[in-house]
Protein backbone atom coordinates (compact mmCIF):
# COMPACT_ATOMS: atom_id res chain seq x y z
CA UNK A 1 0.00 0.00 0.00
CA UNK A 2 1.00 3.51 -0.58
CA UNK A 3 2.08 5.73 2.36
CA UNK A 4 -0.32 8.41 0.91
CA UNK A 5 -2.98 6.33 0.79
CA UNK A 6 -2.13 5.23 4.87
CA UNK A 7 -2.32 8.52 5.87
CA UNK A 8 -6.00 9.69 4.32
CA UNK A 9 -7.65 6.51 5.55
CA UNK A 10 -5.81 7.52 8.79
CA UNK A 11 -7.31 11.20 8.70
CA UNK A 12 -10.46 10.60 7.46
CA UNK A 13 -10.96 7.73 10.25
CA UNK A 14 -9.67 10.42 12.74
CA UNK A 15 -11.91 13.07 11.20
CA UNK A 16 -14.78 10.43 11.43
CA UNK A 17 -13.71 10.14 15.15
CA UNK A 18 -14.16 13.71 16.03
CA UNK A 19 -17.36 14.15 14.17
CA UNK A 20 -18.63 10.92 16.23
CA UNK A 21 -17.23 12.56 19.33
CA UNK A 22 -19.01 16.10 18.98
CA UNK A 23 -22.10 14.64 18.37
CA UNK A 24 -21.92 12.54 21.53
CA UNK A 25 -20.83 15.64 23.37
CA UNK A 26 -23.99 17.48 21.85
CA UNK A 27 -26.35 14.59 22.84
CA UNK A 28 -24.95 14.43 26.41
CA UNK A 29 -25.20 18.24 27.17
CA UNK A 30 -28.78 18.26 25.52
CA UNK A 31 -29.42 14.82 28.02
CA UNK A 32 -27.89 17.16 31.21
CA UNK A 33 -29.93 19.79 30.21
CA UNK A 34 -32.99 17.70 29.98
CA UNK A 35 -31.94 16.64 33.59
CA UNK A 36 -31.47 19.77 35.01
CA UNK A 37 -34.67 21.11 34.13
CA UNK A 38 -36.11 18.56 35.44
CA UNK A 39 -35.17 18.60 38.39
CA UNK A 40 -36.04 22.31 39.23
CA UNK A 41 -38.95 21.14 38.03
CA UNK A 42 -39.30 19.02 40.69
CA UNK A 43 -37.57 21.16 43.35
CA UNK A 44 -40.74 23.68 42.64
CA UNK A 45 -43.08 21.20 42.22
CA UNK A 46 -41.72 19.54 46.56
CA UNK A 47 -41.62 23.50 47.57
CA UNK A 48 -45.61 24.10 46.80
CA UNK A 49 -46.45 20.45 47.44
CA UNK A 50 -45.08 21.29 51.22
CA UNK A 51 -46.67 24.45 51.46
CA UNK A 52 -50.16 22.07 50.90
CA UNK A 53 -49.34 19.45 53.07
CA UNK A 54 -48.42 22.33 55.85
CA UNK A 55 -51.91 23.82 55.09
CA UNK A 56 -53.45 19.98 55.57
CA UNK A 57 -51.25 18.92 58.62
CA UNK A 58 -51.87 22.50 60.50
CA UNK A 59 -55.47 23.47 61.66
CA UNK A 60 -53.96 26.90 63.12
CA UNK A 61 -52.48 27.42 59.73
CA UNK A 62 -54.88 26.70 57.73
CA UNK A 63 -57.09 28.47 59.43
CA UNK A 64 -55.39 31.71 59.51
CA UNK A 65 -54.66 31.66 55.52
CA UNK A 66 -58.91 31.22 55.27
CA UNK A 67 -59.58 34.36 57.37
CA UNK A 68 -60.59 37.67 55.32
CA UNK A 69 -57.06 40.02 55.13
CA UNK A 70 -59.54 42.90 54.31
CA UNK A 71 -60.96 42.36 57.34
CA UNK A 72 -60.55 45.44 60.37
CA UNK A 73 -60.66 42.99 62.77
CA UNK A 74 -57.18 41.52 61.58
CA UNK A 75 -54.98 41.48 64.75
CA UNK A 76 -51.36 43.22 64.37
CA UNK A 77 -49.76 39.22 64.79
CA UNK A 78 -52.31 38.31 61.85
CA UNK A 79 -51.59 41.38 59.54
CA UNK A 80 -48.02 40.39 60.18
CA UNK A 81 -47.97 36.83 59.13
CA UNK A 82 -50.20 37.93 55.71
CA UNK A 83 -48.00 40.06 55.02
CA UNK A 84 -44.77 37.31 55.32
CA UNK A 85 -47.30 35.13 53.54
CA UNK A 86 -47.23 37.27 50.97
CA UNK A 87 -43.40 38.39 50.32
CA UNK A 88 -43.27 34.66 50.44
CA UNK A 89 -45.59 33.87 47.27
CA UNK A 90 -43.92 37.07 45.98
CA UNK A 91 -40.63 35.62 46.55
CA UNK A 92 -41.33 32.41 44.94
CA UNK A 93 -42.91 33.77 41.84
CA UNK A 94 -39.80 35.82 41.18
CA UNK A 95 -37.58 32.89 41.21
CA UNK A 96 -40.20 30.68 39.13
CA UNK A 97 -40.77 33.45 36.52
CA UNK A 98 -36.65 33.94 36.52
CA UNK A 99 -36.31 29.95 36.08
CA UNK A 100 -38.99 30.56 33.13
CA UNK A 101 -37.34 32.92 31.56
CA UNK A 102 -34.15 31.13 31.36
CA UNK A 103 -35.67 28.01 30.13
CA UNK A 104 -35.27 26.15 33.01
CA UNK A 105 -38.32 24.87 33.99
CA UNK A 106 -41.94 24.70 31.90
CA UNK A 107 -44.20 28.15 32.19
CA UNK A 108 -46.54 25.72 33.63
CA UNK A 109 -45.20 26.05 37.20
CA UNK A 110 -45.60 29.99 36.88
CA UNK A 111 -49.16 29.74 35.79
CA UNK A 112 -50.42 27.74 38.89
CA UNK A 113 -48.39 30.07 41.41
CA UNK A 114 -50.09 33.24 39.36
CA UNK A 115 -53.17 31.43 39.38
CA UNK A 116 -53.47 30.80 42.90
CA UNK A 117 -52.63 34.63 43.95
CA UNK A 118 -55.35 35.70 41.57
CA UNK A 119 -57.72 34.19 43.12
CA UNK A 120 -58.02 36.38 45.87
CA UNK A 121 -54.49 36.97 47.68
CA UNK A 122 -53.37 39.51 45.62
CA UNK A 123 -56.31 41.56 45.64
CA UNK A 124 -56.44 42.28 49.30
CA UNK A 125 -55.04 45.87 50.78
CA UNK A 126 -52.18 44.25 52.39
CA UNK A 127 -51.18 42.39 49.55
CA UNK A 128 -51.59 45.26 47.17
CA UNK A 129 -48.98 47.35 49.90
CA UNK A 130 -46.76 44.53 50.49
CA UNK A 131 -46.61 44.44 46.40
CA UNK A 132 -46.23 48.27 46.21
CA UNK A 133 -43.20 47.95 48.17
CA UNK A 134 -41.59 45.09 46.95
CA UNK A 135 -41.91 45.93 43.12
CA UNK A 136 -39.28 48.48 43.74
CA UNK A 137 -36.85 45.51 43.65
CA UNK A 138 -37.77 44.44 40.35
CA UNK A 139 -37.00 45.44 37.29
CA UNK A 140 -40.42 47.25 34.64
CA UNK A 141 -40.34 44.03 32.44
CA UNK A 142 -41.47 42.07 35.95
CA UNK A 143 -43.31 44.53 37.37
CA UNK A 144 -45.32 45.34 33.96
CA UNK A 145 -46.01 41.44 33.29
CA UNK A 146 -47.04 40.43 37.01
CA UNK A 147 -49.63 43.40 37.25
CA UNK A 148 -51.06 42.89 34.03
CA UNK A 149 -51.61 39.56 35.21
CA UNK A 150 -52.49 40.30 38.78
CA UNK A 151 -54.35 43.61 38.14
CA UNK A 152 -55.09 44.08 34.69
CA UNK A 153 -55.51 47.63 34.29
CA UNK A 154 -55.38 48.65 37.72
CA UNK A 155 -51.24 49.67 37.44
CA UNK A 156 -49.45 52.08 39.40
CA UNK A 157 -46.51 53.70 38.59
CA UNK A 158 -43.03 52.29 40.05
CA UNK A 159 -41.93 55.89 40.04
CA UNK A 160 -44.63 57.66 42.57
CA UNK A 161 -44.31 54.18 44.65
CA UNK A 162 -40.42 55.35 45.70
CA UNK A 163 -41.72 57.90 47.56
CA UNK A 164 -44.65 56.20 49.82
CA UNK A 165 -43.40 52.54 49.45
CA UNK A 166 -42.40 52.43 53.41
CA UNK A 167 -45.49 54.29 54.59
CA UNK A 168 -47.60 51.23 52.11
CA UNK A 169 -45.66 48.73 53.48
CA UNK A 170 -45.94 50.09 57.39
CA UNK A 171 -50.05 50.43 56.54
CA UNK A 172 -50.46 46.79 55.48
CA UNK A 173 -49.16 46.07 59.20
CA UNK A 174 -51.61 47.93 61.07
Amino acid sequence: MNSDLIILIVQIIAALGVVISVVYLGVQIHQQNEITKAQFGHSLTQRQYERYFHTAKDGNYAEFLAKDWSSDSLSDGDRWRAAMFIVMCLVDVFDVYEKVKKGFVDKKHLDIRMNALKFGTMKTDAARNTWDFWKLTRDDEFINWFENEIYGEETLDKESLKETAGDAFNKSLR
